[in-house]
């Protein structure tokens, strides 16, 4: 039976999201837009999209979504049409360029909802509601879209679990854009659970307040910022030339071995709370982002620490420093320097045909970790912290997009495509952190309890990501069971370093 507030949200997401702001009354706008679809619709891929089609670089990102009610398939359906198949990229093919030899241009064309929107029956009386979601989405895993359809299903299972009532699954080929502008996209679809009417808002980066110093401090300040980001450019674009030449990490329990692009992978997650981290972050006068790299390294060397010391279960065994002295353990991030569109200008393509940037421009950024016992806690996000401010002096990842941009248009696909899997394949893995909506969103009505993006098809074993959503933040992990077969315990371990992280905070009284 339906409760009185679902029912009533189940009554406003049949009604599709308002689009009133667009004129459709007039048959010439109308004609214009059909224009605007036709010349939009033999537009050319990027060459970071084209990468993608490459067998070594099958990449698709998954975003799961736990929701507080029952999810009703009809809605999505009735709303997908007004909304996300109003992107052009959701709507078009993927097809061969005759005019330009091995390239490829979308074309619009009709989308069959019934093709994209899968519901699977279920046993209402399943024993193991994670573990059946984690198998669903394991095999989900082994298979890719058909390519005479628009690259992105949704998987909506009526399954309740221990965070929500039901799941949708999202899964969209990365050559539809970059994970950042796709979630940004998801999210141009909900809206605010107490306004139905208002977009979801997300935490926007603060302007740091520069000091009011003389001229002379200041031209001092400008030239030595200047030469820490020339200095830092450099040896960034040396060590990602040499990562491409020879320089690969140091053989570790998390790096896969050869073709650990085609396996499946086990997606696990964790939610901790967001106060928790904010107060490590209040504390220690950090970011988010560095306390989230700082407990993802500590959980990382408490992970490999105990396969070492031999899974050793005893009581303290894993306080024993069983680490190696010196682990090469890097993230590789993929950046899409072009700038992203925010959430209203996206929710403007859907509602009015507007327009904004879209499109995979990316570059690549390695990023150290540190792999050791610690015996102040803190330090993980002191290092974390270093790091990351470095990274920030940095125009790595613009030059090392043109580095690829560059062979790409010299050598082809071909070889960019090996270029870049060269490069992930010397690394151990991917990391990333997106900003969530502050707010109570539904996604056509339906509460969000949660959201878990991830990825499979990279040539990573291991995969983390952390996404916030109003006071909470998931913590996600994609690996290769045959490299990490117990995923379950990493996850832990991660968890487990911020309860340590933020006990260290309140026991020095820094909170």
């Amino acid at each position: 039976m339906e409760s009185a507030n679902e029912l009533k949200w189940r009554k406003q997401a049949l009604k599709p999201i308002d689009t009133t702001r667009r004129s459709s009354s007039s048959k010439s706008e109308e004609e214009e837009n059909k224009n605007s679809q036709k010349t939009g619709g033999e537009e050319p891929l990027s060459p970071s999209s084209r990468l993608f089609h490459e067998p070594n670089f099958n990449v698709y990102v998954i975003a799961i979504m736990g929701c507080k009610t029952r999810i009703y398939p009809d809605v999505f359906k009735a709303n997908l049409g007004h909304t996300l198949l109003r992107h052009p990229r959701f709507s078009s093919l993927q097809v061969m360029d005759e005019r330009n030899k091995g390239g490829m241009k979308w074309v619009r064309t009709q989308v069959d909802l019934e093709k994209h929107v899968i519901v699977p029956k279920l046993d209402p009386n399943i024993d193991s509601p994670e573990k059946f979601l984690e198998d669903y989405i394991y095999n989900l895993s082994k298979t890719s879209i058909d390519e005479s359809q628009p690259l992105w299903d949704l998987h909506l299972l009526n399954l309740r679990t221990s965070e929500s009532e039901a799941v949708g699954v999202f899964r969209i080929h990365h050559s539809l854009g970059d994970g950042t502008s796709l979630m940004s996209l998801l999210l141009a679809c909900t809206r605010q659970m107490n306004d139905p009417l208002a977009l979801p808002t997300v935490p926007i980066k603060k302007q740091e307040k520069k000091n009011d110093h003389t001229w002379f401090w200041r031209i001092t300040s400008m030239f030595w910022s200047s030469f820490q980001v020339f200095w830092n450019t450099v040896v960034d674009v040396f060590m990602f030339s040499a990562t491409a030449l020879f320089l690969k990490d140091t053989q570790n329990p998390l790096k896969g071995p050869p073709g650990v692009e085609f396996t499946p992978r086990r997606i696990v997650y964790r939610t901790v709370s967001l106060d928790d981290i904010k107060l490590v972050k209040n504390a220690m006068n950090t970011t988010i982002n560095d306390v989230a790299l700082g407990i993802t390294q500590a959980g990382l060397s408490r992970y490999i620490n105990r396969i070492y010391g031999g899974n050793n279960k005893a009581e303290g065994a894993i306080e024993i420093d069983n680490l190696p002295k010196k682990i090469r353990l890097r993230s590789t991030l993929l950046i899409n320097i072009r700038p992203s569109a925010g959430i209203q200008a996206l929710a403007d393509i859907m509602e009015k045909d507007g327009e904004a940037k879209w499109g995979n421009w990316i570059g690549y950024v390695l990023l150290p970790f540190t792999i050791a016992r610690r015996d102040d806690p803190l330090d993980y996000v002191r290092d974390a912290k270093a790091t990351i401010d470095r990274k920030k002096r940095s125009l790595e990842a613009i030059f090392t997009f043109s580095i690829a941009e560059l062979a790409l248009k010299l050598f082809g696909v071909k070889t960019a495509s090996a270029l870049s899997h060269r490069i992930l394949s010397h690394t151990t893995m991917c990391f990333s952190n997106l900003v969530g909506p502050l707010e109570e969103i539904g996604f056509y009505g339906h509460p969000m309890a949660f959201l878990a993006p991830s990825s499979y098809g990279q040539p990573h074993a291991l995969m983390i990501n952390f996404q916030s959503y109003i006071d909470k933040m998931t913590i996600v992990v994609s690996a290769d069971e045959g490299t990490i077969p117990n995923p379950h315990q990493l996850c832990d371990d991660i968890v487990e370093s911020l309860r340590l992280i933020k006990h260290a905070v309140v026991t020095k009284g820094l909170a």
